[in-house]
């Protein structure tokens, strides 16, 4: 009778290193892969947010509108404010709208807020009252008069205005101020705060539809 051999003590445990090792690297692997995942769905997200803010931003734009007795746009250096036109299915309505920064316990986010629909002067000026107020965190962010919706992380902002075929900052615009006149063009420009999706400075410029812009 012939004896039969097994593996030795050495083998079965050079074979058990062997399967570790490659039990780890297959565990790495498809770890890797979920962080490559669930950072790619970061940023789509983050980039839809970004393309329906700024959807949101230029069609508020789109819509300003010029009233008799009202202000049309006005930037104090953190706060914008806007009176847009509307419509219900009835009668005409104007809506006063701000955007801001708001800060909370997660760090800072930009935000818009959107007053009822108006339809009298003394209600617009309640209204844009009311949109400075929200800005310096005075009473409820929706309430009988408007609503806020938190937008985006957002750092720090600054708006330009195009007039006379030059940007100049919006900061203490008299002469729209005193005109009621809408700039030719408005820069936008967002610092977006350091994470796994998009950081740096983003700027966005939208031009008025009717402005006349000289050839240079």
């Amino acid at each position: 009778m012939q004896r039969q051999r097994g593996f030795t003590l050495i083998e079965v445990m050079v074979a058990i290193v062997v399967m570790a090792m490659l039990a780890l690297m297959s565990w790495r692997g498809i770890e890797g892969m979920a962080r490559a995942q669930e950072h790619n769905r970061a940023r789509g997200d983050a980039v839809l947010t970004l393309q329906t803010t700024l959807s949101q931003w230029s069609a508020d734009l789109d819509a300003m509108t010029t009233l008799a007795g009202t202000r049309t746009i006005d930037w104090d250096g953190r706060l914008l404010r806007i009176t847009r036109r509307g419509a219900d299915d009835l009668r005409p309505v104007v809506y006063v709208v701000a955007w801001t920064l708001r800060t909370g316990a997660d760090g800072a986010h930009w935000s818009r807020w959107q007053s009822a629909a108006l339809t009298r002067r003394d209600e617009w000026q309640a209204a844009w009252t009311r949109a400075a107020g929200w800005a310096q965190g005075d009473g409820a962010a929706d309430d009988v008069l408007g609503a806020e919706v938190t937008l985006m992380p957002v750092d720090s902002w600054q708006l330009y205005y195009f007039r006379n075929n030059i940007w100049s900052p919006a900061v203490g615009a008299d002469v729209l101020a005193s005109a009621n006149a809408l700039p030719d063009g408005v820069r936008l420009v967002l610092n977006l705060p350091p994470g796994p999706a998009l950081t740096g400075l983003l700027s966005r410029d939208w031009v008025r539809p009717n402005a006349i812009i000289p050839k240079t």
